[in-house]
């Protein structure tokens, strides 16, 4: 890892019409590349928020074909950036969906892929229900990918409430941590910034949370505040609650630092797990 750049978080209000909500992503990408960003994370769900299950595997395509992806693809090249391209409805050769999350190099090239491992399905007490599975298949296998600046590891959203994927991808080397978002606005209130501050302290890393905001189709609220959190906890960018982009400076430095402040990744020891307690022994 070596070097300093600077990078972006694009955060949009994507509604159920893709070409509409692509050409504000573009549009987004190229201001966030025209304030200097070489590189440019997108929210989960960039190109479509559907209003059920149906509009969303309407709304998929195969990877090969997918115009959102196409169109990512072209303005990463029109801009040079590298381009983390939040996460898509991907089609898959089974004909079920992947929440798959794409990170494309400044040539246009889709350099690999991130299939979302943890589904949301949730009742919240406000009475909204989310049952994710029913509308894709769960990933099987964490990704790190490499970048100029060091090596990037690939999540999304409800990943962040668990942990042991961010130590295993910063075992296998990753200082830069992706987490594109479409977080409700409930569960924002209360752990998104704690959740993401806390992925970056224990790893060590760089986390970039790219998120959706405001109301979507079927009235689901998002919670907005993408945000770019340095390797010690530090909020470095918050883009609050409305469309736009934020950008930050990285100091690669700043992983080593914090690694050597605390080295806690050095530590870790294998354990036993504890036996399960029947509600009989621990009455």
């Amino acid at each position: 890892m070596t070097g300093t750049f600077k990078a972006a978080c694009v955060q949009v209000n994507a509604q159920n019409d893709m070409r509409a909500n692509v050409r504000v992503a573009c549009d987004l990408i190229r201001d966030a590349a025209s304030a200097g960003a070489e590189f440019i994370s997108l929210p989960e769900n960039v190109a479509f928020m559907g209003l059920n299950s149906k509009e969303t595997r309407a709304a998929a395509h195969l990877q090969a074909d997918h115009p959102a992806l196409q169109a990512f693809r072209d303005v990463a090249r029109e801009t040079g950036v590298w381009l983390l391209a939040g996460s898509l409805g991907i089609r898959l050769d089974n004909d079920k969906l992947a929440n798959r999350s794409c990170f494309i190099g400044p040539d246009g090239q889709v350099r690999t892929h991130y299939d979302k491992i943890h589904m949301f399905d949730v009742d919240l007490p406000n009475g909204e229900r989310y049952r994710e599975s029913d509308r894709f298949n769960a990933g099987e296998a964490a990704i790190n990918t490499e970048t100029p600046w060091g090596t990037l590891g690939m999540t999304i959203c409800y990943d962040v409430r668990f942990p042991h994927l961010y130590r295993a991808l910063a075992h296998g080397g990753a200082q830069l941590i992706t987490v594109p978002a479409a977080f409700t606005r409930v569960t924002g209130e209360a752990h998104w910034h704690v959740l993401l501050q806390a992925r970056a302290i224990e790893t060590g890393s760089f986390v970039f949370a790219a998120a959706q905001c405001g109301e979507h189709p079927g009235k689901r609220q998002t919670f907005g505040h993408s945000v770019i959190i340095d390797p010690w906890g530090k909020v470095l960018a918050d883009a609050g609650t409305e469309p736009g982009f934020i950008i930050a400076d990285i100091d690669m430095a700043h992983v080593t630092s914090a690694r050597a402040m605390v080295p806690s990744l050095q530590h870790d020891r294998d354990y036993s797990l504890p036996p399960a307690v029947s509600k009989e022994s621990a009455a």
